[in-house]
Formats: C-alpha cells, sequence, structure tokens
C-alpha cells in the first residue's frame, strides 16, 4: 500500500468523512494504544448480532487501515489460529493527528507505528482487556465506566521529597459509578515479572504520591492501588509487601487474582 502524507487537507476530510462508530474506535485507541480485532468487537459492535459484528468489525478495520488511520501490528496473539480476532491495531498517523497521543507504546509524538516487543504487547493488550470487559459491563447495565486512562495518560506526576520531579505510572486509572457511589483505583496488572525489590519501589512512589495530597485535593479521595495478579503465591507476596508498609497507608492497598479484577474494581471489595 502507496502510503499517503497525512496533509492537513486530508485531516479535514477524514474529520468530515468518519462516521461515528470509527471516531469512537480512535477514541478507544488513543485511549488504550492498542487492542484486538475481537476487543474492538466487544466495545464498540455490542448491539449487534453476533454475526454481524464479527463481520463489520474487521472490515471496518480494514478501512480504516487503507485510509492509514489505523495500522495492524505485525504481530498478533494467540497464533495463527486465532485468525483475524489476534489481530492488533494501532493509531497510524492520520489517526494520531485526529486523536491527541501516538502509537502503541504511548507518548506524546506523533510516530510511524512501530510493533512493540511481545511481552510488551501482551501486557498492553491485558490493560486493554480489563477496559473490554468494563465495557461489556456497561453495556449490561452494571456500571457506567467514567474515566479509562491506560499509559501514559495514567500517570501522575509529582514533588518528590528531594525536591524533583518524580512519577508514578500504573498501568490504568480507572474512575466508576455505581449506582450512587463512585469508586475509583490505580490498576496494576501485575504479570509475575518485577522483583520484589521493584514492587517496593513501586509502593513506595505510591505512598509518596498519597503523601503529598494532590489526588485527595482533585477528587476528595485517593483511589485504591489495585494489583490484579496471575496467582496466589503472587498474592501472597503482595500482601506481605503491603504489611510491610506504614500502617497508615494499609488501606491504599488491595490485591486480587487477574479473574477477580472486575469484581473487586466494581463492588470494592474481594
Amino acid at each position: 500500500m502507496t502510503r499517503r502524507y497525512a496533509t492537513k487537507k486530508r485531516i479535514a476530510h477524514l474529520e468530515e468523512t468518519l462516521t461515528p462508530r470509527e471516531r469512537a474506535i480512535i477514541a478507544t485507541l488513543d485511549r488504550l494504544r492498542v487492542a484486538t480485532t475481537e476487543q474492538i468487537r466487544r466495545i464498540h459492535f455490542h448491539e449487534l448480532t453476533a454475526h454481524s459484528a464479527a463481520r463489520q468489525a474487521p472490515a471496518i478495520l480494514r478501512s480504516l487501515a487503507a485510509r492509514q488511520v489505523v495500522v495492524k501490528l505485525e504481530r498478533q496473539v494467540g497464533g495463527a489460529r486465532a485468525g483475524s480476532r489476534a489481530a492488533v491495531w494501532s493509531l497510524d498517523t492520520a489517526g494520531q493527528l485526529l486523536a491527541s497521543s501516538c502509537g502503541p507504546a504511548g507518548g506524546f509524538h506523533r510516530r510511524r507505528p512501530w510493533t512493540p516487543s511481545l511481552s510488551f504487547l501482551a501486557h498492553r493488550l491485558a490493560v486493554s482487556e480489563v477496559f473490554a470487559v468494563l465495557s461489556e459491563r456497561e453495556h449490561a447495565g452494571a456500571v457506567e465506566v467514567l474515566d479509562f486512562d491506560a499509559e501514559p495518560l495514567s500517570w501522575r506526576r509529582y514533588v518528590s521529597a528531594h525536591g524533583g520531579t518524580a512519577y508514578v505510572k500504573p498501568d490504568a486509572f480507572v474512575r466508576l459509578g455505581v449506582g450512587q457511589i463512585e469508586r475509583a483505583a490505580f490498576v496494576e496488572v501485575d504479570r509475575a515479572t518485577e522483583s520484589r525489590s521493584t514492587l517496593l519501589v513501586k509502593l513506595r512512589a505510591y505512598r509518596q504520591y498519597w503523601e503529598t495530597g494532590r489526588e485527595q485535593d482533585r477528587r476528595g479521595y485517593f483511589p485504591r492501588v489495585v494489583f490484579a495478579v496471575p496467582s496466589e503465591e503472587r498474592k501472597a507476596l503482595l500482601v506481605e509487601l503491603f504489611t510491610s508498609q506504614p500502617t497508615e497507608t494499609w488501606d491504599l492497598w488491595q490485591v486480587a487474582l487477574t479473574e477477580d479484577l472486575i469484581e473487586v474494581l466494581i463492588e470494592g471489595s474481594p
């Protein structure tokens, strides 16, 4: 396919001709950075029959790709037998101009999309899956997704104890409406790849950010810090690390098995 320059004239034409569904897909990829065909189908084609959605989602993504709005990355998840449902998409150059950010790894500078490492991609898609499941729950009327920011939109900057600039970098920030209750969380999708010392550094960063009071001033409370982990062994490690923190911070932390994460985010308890 011949690549065309993303001129102002072409971007203006795209803005005039995109359908509401196409705009929503762009917004989702801007939010998540990457998503599979199947995740996009579940988020944006839920009102269609299964057969119609399975046909339309890939077709619309191919159409957007032809206009260089989205791009299919070189890797897919689930192997060749997973078929087109496992194709992974990100914003192409025109899509980045129509949105606010950039390609599959995040950041704030426009660039031609590239395919991250398999482990990086798997982690980002795990975060996208959290949003996909929450979207399904929202379609079913169980919850309202008020905010969902993946990296780097989820990051928080603060002044460290030594006066320098520091960051806390959750995988996602989630804010939900459950009836009349608002629940928010910084989510860490833990794949048991980080060492004990790395986890302690991460907890210290959250603690220091909590101590600044910035988030409390912004929304009146500090969101829970929820770790989703793949095993009971990893869960026990996180509980041990939580209890090593100052007692006044114990209410900040929560850990759940990956399959229980959505219920914890909605219900507020394991």
